[in-house]
């Protein structure tokens, strides 16, 4: 068996490999690397031993196969022990003592639309992960280092004769779990009954959870990636409420397409109003519900300037929610004591299965619920067809139903809700209290309802606060009654053939 200390090469990412080679053949290690990367090396001034060569077998298959080799493999993989190193005696193989390695770039492949299936099968890596799981095995004696973010780690340990087993056995975990994250983004690739296998990346731990009994954390569902796909400005911690706040006020904002303003309160909307601007929609959602606006996440559509942080300036929130902000605004909500600034610059990128919940035992998974209302679609079933700034108004609402918990009824006069009820256990009680918030507003406003009325009592309570239109799915036994105390006040009915539920 060959004494000197052997560092295998086998990288797709090149970046830092020259200083790590340097620092390895500075204090006498022999460089032994494939295809690319011994030419990379080599290129660098320093000295490789290239596969084939040491081998004795070609590449093959066109670059296939480079490392697959009992040569390779058992000398990453003996043991320190006699029969081991006499084996590798035997072969006139060497022992090797570190293997650095990282795999084709599949994810980057898929994430690019014009991937083909042929493209990202190519970029599937077989040698380099049995390299990492060969390294990973082993690190009682070997060592594996699967990100050139280690590398200076590795060189200042082994430089200074401290790589002991713990650094070891936290490489072969990264090492692990750099093969678990890899063998999961092929399957989700190619998998075509849409069964999705999950993983979520820690983002950071939160002060406690929605309790301060209770701890917290929050995960991202890519690597790398910020809270709710943004980035919080000046670092201001977060709490696990407030993330609840604020994914919700992302998921109105993204129903609306014209200039939208929000305001969210303990995880329900207490506001909506859509304007030309975005000082006048904040002031319209804020004034639909003054009293809880106070504490609340704004949440805008839009970037917001020096006007749009000015019409905030006096309200005391927890955090806003915008794609961008001016400078100047930044620097103005800044002052705000408290108030965490989240920036989401793909605010309407939604992934198809978006909506993981845990339940005992394991989780429940569906697709986001972003079908839009189809107008040529919706079936008037009352005597009066509403006017179109009805209609405006119903779509509104409509949009707005599908984000307040169920039972949920929206009220809505001119792109504005003006009473919100919602999570009760029946139907006619989140009528009250939408109309109770909406007060003398109710009249003249139209109604969200997000499932069907089961009895005529939600319609007929709804008439007496002076709504004029009505919007919901449908589908009840006992839609004929609805139906008929509809056509009694002179209001407008409209189904839409399909519900919101948000439980």
């Amino acid at each position: 068996m060959k004494s000197e200390k052997v560092a295998l090469c086998s990288v797709s990412d090149k970046s830092g490999l020259d200083k790590i080679c340097e620092s390895l053949t500075n204090i006498g290690w022999k460089l032994l690397a494939s295809g690319g990367t011994a030419t990379y090396i080599r290129d660098c001034g320093y000295d490789v031993i290239e596969v084939p060569d040491y081998t004795g077998s070609p590449e093959v298959i066109g670059g296939r196969v480079k490392t697959l080799h009992p040569a390779i493999h058992a000398g990453i993989l003996a043991r320190d022990n006699t029969s081991d190193c006499n084996d590798l005696a035997a072969n006139g193989w060497y022992l090797i003592d570190m293997v650095i390695v990282n795999l084709y770039p599949f994810q980057d492949v898929v994430a690019d639309p014009q991937a083909t299936l042929e493209w990202a099968v190519e970029n599937i890596d077989i040698g380099g992960v049995a390299l990492l799981r060969a390294g990973a095995k082993n690190y009682q004696r070997c060592t594996i280092v699967s990100s050139p973010d280690d590398y200076d780690l590795v060189v200042d340990r082994i430089t200074n004769d401290e790589l002991d087993i713990e650094t070891r056995k936290l490489l072969a975990m990264k090492a692990f779990n750099c093969s678990s994250e890899y063998d999961r983004a092929i399957f989700n690739y190619m998998n075509y009954d849409e069964t999705y296998d999950a993983r979520a990346y820690h983002v950071n731990k939160l002060g406690y959870g929605e309790n301060p009994h209770q701890k917290g954390a929050l995960y991202s569902w890519r690597n790398g990636g910020g809270p709710l796909g943004g980035k919080v400005h000046d670092g201001k911690g977060i709490s696990y409420n407030n993330v609840l706040d604020m994914d919700n006020a992302i998921r109105v904002l993204r129903t609306y397409r014209d200039t939208t303003a929000v305001i969210m309160k303990h995880n329900s909307p207490c506001g909506i109003a859509t304007r030309k601007n975005i000082v006048a929609a904040i002031n319209d959602a804020i004034a639909c519900d003054p009293t809880s606006a106070f504490g609340s996440v704004v949440g805008v559509n839009r970037t917001i300037d020096v006007d749009g942080a000015n019409a905030l300036k006096r309200l005391f929130v927890e955090c806003v929610v915008a794609p961008g902000y001016h400078q100047e605004a930044l620097e103005i909500l800044r002052n705000k004591k408290k108030c965490r600034l989240l920036e989401v610059p793909n605010l309407y990128k939604i992934d198809k299965l978006e909506e993981i919940r845990s339940v005992t035992g394991g989780l429940l998974m569906q697709t986001s619920d972003i079908v839009d209302l189809d107008k040529s679609e919706l079936e008037v079933v009352s005597y009066r067809t509403p006017t179109d700034n009805e209609v405006g108004d119903l779509v509104f609402a409509w949009n707005a139903c599908k984000h307040v918990k169920s039972n949920a009824i929206v009220l809505a006069c001119n792109l504005v809700t003006t009473g919100i009820g919602g999570g009760q256990p029946n139907r006619v009680q989140a009528v009250e209290i939408a109309v109770r918030a909406a007060g003398g507003k109710a009249q003249g406003s139209v109604m969200a309802s997000d499932a069907f009325f089961p009895f005529a009592d939600g319609v007929e309570r709804a008439a007496d606060s002076g709504v004029t239109a009505i919007i919901q799915p449908g589908g009840s036994i006992r839609d004929e009654q609805v139906i008929e105390a509809a056509n009694k006040s002179d209001m407008a009915m409209i189904f839409t053939g399909s519900r919101h539920f948000r439980h």
